[in-house]
């Protein structure tokens, strides 16, 4: 990670100025030594010691923080992590801290792979309750960096890793390197946390092949349909999933078609983090686009057809049971009169309004008696 460091401090190809979080385990510290800074003042180092992702994580946001003045006119900030961070709240950083999120954009998770001996490190058998450090690395990375090829010299065994790493995270591109020779481009700006550019440099980045390793607890679940759904039906299930398996959940991203809505639905999580929307990032379906639905999980012990039926489950229906002009009882806190006066309005599936005196409209969220039914004969 280091050599990384300094490939990419070194690096004229990019034009930029860094500061640099360096984080490591001990009280004194090794790798500020080893980075070579081409120019005095250029780069500002800050060296803590313990983890980045717990006992620290407080002083990361300090951190960012205290340095922010320094470096307001610098292009960024590389936090290389000890190998033993879990990069979940590294990254939860930047998203629960208000003034972080003011000052700073999360741009990307890179993870450095030992080609030569990744394996067993992801085969290696924990004892319960201890994470598997290196499986979450790589679940939460959005480039990964196979480094150390010269070591390994048969091709079906880089071969071998490559399939091992796809079945833990399907998404992330794998760049094979010695010495951690990778061109910036592929690092740096990457926008891997702004779905909108994402989706526009790379439209097909939701497309996993699911492969799985049986003997990972950590592993990649996707799936998509051609079709529409109710975004309110997702959004309780995403909300269901969040208070039930978000310890297991470390990365979660989504882009959907919704019923009644000409702009596209785009998600991503952090364990219980969860963000996204219409207006965000204001994408919309092309005419004569094929409207799909697709979500890709990244997690531990995932239960791959509970996930899947239960994204099935959020797809609208192609036959509603009332139409315009229908009479209906409509839960608004207590069961009141009223008629549809629109069908797929703004997602919902019913826009109706209330015979309360006032003609309130209110939406039905989803086609089911418990908030839209006919009246009582």
């Amino acid at each position: 990670k280091t050599t990384l460091l300094n490939n990419l401090l070194k690096s004229s190809e990019h034009k930029m100025k860094f500061a640099v979080i360096e984080n490591e385990f001990g009280e004194v510290g090794v790798d500020e030594r080893i980075l070579n800074f081409q120019q005095e003042g250029e780069e500002i180092i800050e060296v803590m010691n313990g983890c980045i992702c717990c006992t620290v994580r407080g002083d990361l946001s300090k951190t960012l923080k205290k340095i922010y003045k320094k470096i307001e006119k610098f292009d960024g900030v590389l936090i290389e992590t000890t190998g033993l961070a879990d990069p979940a709240p590294v990254a939860q950083t930047f998203f629960v801290d208000e003034d972080i999120q003011k000052m700073y954009n999360l741009d990307g998770i890179i993870t450095v792979v030992d080609a030569k001996h990744i394996l067993p490190h992801l085969q290696e058998k924990k004892p319960e309750g201890v994470e598997n450090e290196a499986a979450e690395q790589l679940a939460f990375a959005d480039r990964v960096l196979l480094n150390k090829i010269d070591l390994v010299k048969d091709e079906k065994e880089l071969a071998k890793v490559e399939k091992a790493i796809k079945a833990i995270n399907g998404t992330a591109p794998i760049f094979r390197c010695k010495h951690s020779e990778v061109h910036p481009k592929h690092l740096i700006n990457i926008g891997s946390f702004d779905l909108k550019r994402t989706l526009e440099n790379d439209p097909e980045f939701l497309d996993v092949d699911g492969e799985h390793l049986h003997d990972n607890s950590v592993s990649s679940v996707s799936c998509k349909f051609e079709g529409e759904l109710n975004v309110n039906k997702l959004q309780t299930w995403i909300g269901q999933l969040i208070q039930t398996m978000s310890n297991d959940l470390f990365r979660y991203k989504g882009v959907l078609a919704v019923k009644g809505k000409k702009e596209k639905f785009v998600f991503q999580g952090v364990h219980m983090l969860f963000s996204g929307g219409f207006d965000q990032y204001d994408q919309v379906w092309k005419q004569g686009e094929k409207r799909e639905c697709r979500f890709v999980f990244i997690g531990r012990d995932l239960p791959k057809q509970k996930l899947i039926d239960g994204f099935m489950a959020c797809k609208a229906k192609d036959k509603l049971r009332f139409k315009v002009g229908d009479a209906v009882l409509a839960n608004v806190g207590k069961w009141t009169e009223g008629k549809i006066i629109r069908v797929w309005d703004d997602g919902n599936p019913y826009r109706i309004e209330l015979k309360d005196g006032e003609k309130t409209n209110v939406w039905g969220p989803v086609d089911e008696d418990a908030f839209v039914r006919a009246p009582s004969s």
